[in-house]
């Protein structure tokens, strides 16, 4: 017999588990395992492990504890690495010129607003619970290792790929910088090889790797670095910023180029147009997340993280409305080249052409922090997946000298180097997106369903469900409503009443949701040392907006989404529901279950 959290009693199979990885031991015990597939499902999908456990049991399976040496200025600095890469430069633009004209500065705005509701919830969890996982972690003690499992590998997968592409933009702002316009002059044509995959990067490839070394040597050094080049990046947007207000015309923000065929104003195409435009540059936004998978080498998680992610996320949207307001201000908006906004607006200008170098070395710095604090967030979710037995436990090994994940960082730092290497894969940068968002709505979720249906026991401090009905009631009838109104602004007829009408009872109808559900259901649990304000509030408003973010994205978006999360589940039945039995239910990672205390972290 084994023993679950509390002490309960747990059946084995008898002649499948006899001790660690017994499922693969041989083929015969592997087919004995498949055989089982159905009732292992059954009984890992929905397994949670307490909070508790994370910061001990499991991590324990690390070896080696990671070094708690950041404070708040390096999250914020990772926070600002991770966010502010060439993205920027580029949806401005295309949220400018396609639909909010001057007013992408309150699509910047709002969009931020949208980033600091998540960033609440990541907090939250990030505080009760300084662990590596992040995301992973917080779903996996919420709502089950499956569901864990399913976004954490997405998570994994496209970071992997979009960091393979960001490093191949590398080489590309890196020619413009110093004069190279095209960026096949730095590759090497491979002939044989179909398009897409025949223009070898070796710049990319030395640009990863190079990052890896350093991510692998220490995490302080790391964010130190990070630092460093995110202070430099930071300087080349304030004179981006100074230029286009010291340069810049105010009568842009109001008048088009073209008045005959384009609208005037602020606003030339309304609410419609900023809204639209809000989801397409929050994307820009993206990367903080990855700062909260640093928790577990916070010196000071209780006061550090919320700074931290929050400060970064104010910090962000305040440089973007200002980009975004400089660059109204130097072109009309119908006159802006959205893919390259900020140096096409030099670049016409009589002996202001050196200023697109400068912006195209300022991107190249954007994107190397980006990549490292990317890369730092991969490898964290890659050990804290190893160490919940769904993945190779050398995966989760924490280097005793030092005190960083290195085979999970190895491992992804050469996998996505060889994607780099032959593999253009700017079309699958929207991935990351529809990941990302995905995983922000399932956080927002998390977070109302610990605190409305996860009761804290007095005597142990472990977790004790009650009646979870009411919470997932509410839950599933919000994000139906949420739907309901992306839909009818995606859909119903631009012109007329009905659409605002439909809007209108939508919006109405989840104020209503929410009031009822706070009204009628008491929480079961209170944060001990930081929670998301105004609850359920805050983290129903994050699902909202993420709902209706999701349903601003492509087609081939959620096919790719589809494609991976059936890999995914795929792995998920031929290994790691397997792996996850025999380590979990034949106890062979426990370790004895001794809890092990953490002395570096302080209130």
């Amino acid at each position: 017999m084994a023993t679950e959290k509390g002490g309960a009693p747990v059946a084995v199979d008898q002649g499948i588990v006899v001790g660690g990885g017994s499922s693969f031991a041989s083929l015969r015990a592997y087919g004995r395992a498949l055989a089982q597939t159905p009732r292992r499902v059954a009984r890992r999908a929905c397994a949670a492990t307490a909070a508790g456990e994370e910061l001990s049991r499991v991590r324990a399976r690390s070896g080696a504890d990671m070094a708690r040496a950041l404070r708040w200025w390096d999250l914020v600095g990772l926070g600002l690495g991770g966010m502010v890469g060439a993205g920027v430069f580029v949806t401005t633009g295309r949220a400018t010129r396609l639909y909010a004209g001057p007013g992408v500065v309150v699509s910047y705005a709002i969009a931020g607003l949208c980033a600091l509701l998540s960033a609440f919830c990541y907090t939250e969890f990030a505080v009760d619970m300084p662990v590596a996982g992040g995301a992973f972690s917080y779903l996996r003690v919420t709502f089950g290792e499956f569901a864990a499992f399913l976004t954490g590998a997405n998570l994994i997968m496209e970071y992997v790929f979009s960091n393979a592409a960001v490093a191949r933009s590398f080489t590309a702002y890196l020619g413009t910088a110093v004069g190279v316009d095209s960026p096949s002059k730095w590759r090497i044509a491979v002939p044989g090889l179909p398009e897409g995959f025949n223009q070898v990067d070796l710049v990319a490839v030395g640009v990863i790797l190079l990052i890896t070394v350093i991510i692998c040597y220490s995490t302080k050094e790391s964010s130190v670095v990070n630092l460093v080049l995110t202070a430099v990046h930071v300087a080349f947007i304030l004179f981006i910023i100074v230029m286009g207000f010291v340069h810049g015309d105010a009568r842009n923000l109001t008048h088009p180029a073209d008045p005959e065929h384009n609208p005037g104003g602020f606003f030339p195409h309304g609410a419609v147009g900023v809204f639209n435009g809000a989801a397409m540059v929050y994307l820009s936004y993206i990367g903080y997340d990855a700062v909260s998978t640093m928790a577990e080498e916070v010196e000071r998680p209780a006061r550090d993280i919320p700074v931290g992610v929050s400060g970064s996320v104010v910090v962000v949207t305040a440089l973007y409305c200002l980009m975004a307001a400089s660059m109204s201000m130097l072109l009309p908006y119908d006159a802006i080249d959205p893919d390259a906004p900020f140096s096409g607006a030099f670049k016409g200008r009589d002996g202001w052409g050196w200023v697109s170098n400068v912006i195209g070395a300022g991107a190249s710095l954007g994107i190397l922090t980006s990549l490292m604090v990317a890369m730092l967030g991969q490898a964290r979710y890659l050990c804290v997946i190893g160490r919940s037995g769904v993945m190779p436990a050398w995966l989760a090994k924490v280097h005793p000298r030092t005190a960083t994940p290195v085979n999970a960082s190895a491992f992804l730092g050469v996998f996505t180097a060889a994607l780099a290497l032959f593999t253009e894969l700017d079309i699958l940068l929207n991935l990351v997106c529809i990941g990302t968002l995905f995983v922000f709505y399932m956080v927002a979720n998390a977070v109302i369903y610990r605190r409305y249906a996860c009761a804290t026991a007095a005597s142990t401090g472990d977790e004790q469900p009650r009646a979870s009905w009411p919470t997932l009631a509410f839950l599933v009838a919000f994000s139906l409503v949420a739907l309901a109104f992306t839909l009818v602004w995606k859909l119903a007829p631009p012109h007329g009443g009905v659409r605002t009408g439909l809007l209108a009872a939508c919006g109405a109808l989840a104020v209503a949701v929410v009031a009822a559900f706070q009204a009628l259901v008491p929480q079961a649990r209170a944060p001990e040392l930081w929670g998301v304000p105004a609850m359920p509030w805050v983290p129903a408003a994050s699902v909202f907006l993420n709902v209706f973010l999701l349903g601003s994205l492509d087609r081939p978006s959620y096919v790719r989404f589809g494609v991976f999360s059936a890999a995914a589940v795929l792995v998920y039945l031929l290994y790691s529901v397997h792996a996850s039995y025999d380590a979990e239910e034949g106890g062979a990672l426990d370790g004895g279950g001794a809890k092990v205390q953490d002395e570096a972290c302080k209130v």
